[in-house]
């Protein structure tokens, strides 16, 4: 049987006021709902800016635990609205103990799992290093009432190894909460390149996985607040792509977007039978797949 799945997604732009944030998203969230969709995705860290072009030991003033304030704001609106939706906030685990947390909420407003974002990096202007511990729940799928989600946060949208893990587990869709945005000081095409790189990858993950891939970033220009870059020109771009990597949608890179996507799930199951990249795979010859590196 056909198994179709309603996905909003919000690509916006955040400002210093953490609660006109917040409210802005639940009012997105409302007109998502409005028009059919069943499964919210938010982008990383949405409640506020992104914190980590600097480098402050006060900003661990902002996570909190879960459950938590956030997971009772938006479980609220998930039990009204009858949705499940995908959040993305910053936890507090214990004292100097902080994790960057993907918490899916049921419908029901309960919180169906979490993921704690695995690889973290460090470049100038994402400090994550600093303020995030490395995930400890390792690549499990959430089962929700829409579909089991393999859920994943932004740098893990780089590796392979994440995406196969989630779909060797039974992930339905892969879905990527993100904060990503241009380098001022690259040329014009460099920055293209790395847009292009970025979404390149997630479309071979849904190939090579045979799996819709649902991608939410942020868009606009967050200044640096030591005032030592330009800041971070968020590329938007959130994308929805199919089980051979086809766009269902893609946002533009510089506006902010509220859209629903119908997306197939059963559609995998056919796109397996013709590319049977599960059947094929080699799993007696991957023994230094858990080498950092071989010489």
């Amino acid at each position: 049987m056909e198994k179709e799945l309603k996905i909003g997604i919000l690509q916006q732009h955040n400002g210093a006021d953490r609660t006109e944030n917040m409210n802005r998203l639940a009012e997105g969230i409302r007109c998502l709902a409005a028009d059919g969709a069943q499964l919210i995705v938010l982008q990383e860290l949405h409640n506020g800016l992104y914190f980590c072009q600097t480098e402050d030991v006060d900003v661990f003033d902002q996570a909190e635990p879960i459950p938590g304030p956030s997971t009772e704001f938006y479980g609220a609106l998930a039990r009204e609205l009858q949705v499940v939706i995908v959040t993305s906030l910053f936890e507090r685990r214990a004292a100097g103990l902080y994790h960057n947390t993907a918490v899916v909420i049921e419908r029901d407003g309960t919180i169906a799992g979490k993921y704690r974002k695995m690889h973290i990096p460090d470049d100038p202007a994402y400090y994550e290093k600093f303020y995030f511990t490395p995930g400890d729940l390792g690549f499990h799928p959430i089962q929700t009432s829409v579909g089991r989600l393999g859920v994943l946060v932004c740098w893990d949208q780089w590796y392979p190894e994440a995406a196969r893990l989630m779909a060797l587990q039974g992930a339905e869709l892969l879905i990527y909460p993100t904060a990503i945005g241009y380098e001022s000081s690259d040329t014009t095409d460099e920055q293209e390149r790395q847009r292009e790189a970025w979404t390149t990858v997630q479309r071979g993950h849904a190939v090579a996985n045979d799996l819709p891939v649902v991608t939410v970033n942020r868009v606009g220009l967050e200044p640096d607040p030591s005032g030592q870059t330009n800041g971070i020109q968020f590329w938007g771009s959130s994308m929805v792509v199919g089980p051979q990597g086809e766009f269902l949608y893609r946002a533009p890179k510089d506006e902010e977007v509220r859209q629903v996507v119908t997306v197939s799930l059963s559609r995998s199951e056919q796109v397996r039978r013709w590319w049977p990249f599960l059947r094929d795979r080699r799993i007696d010859a991957y023994g230094d797949i858990l080498r950092r590196f071989v010489d």
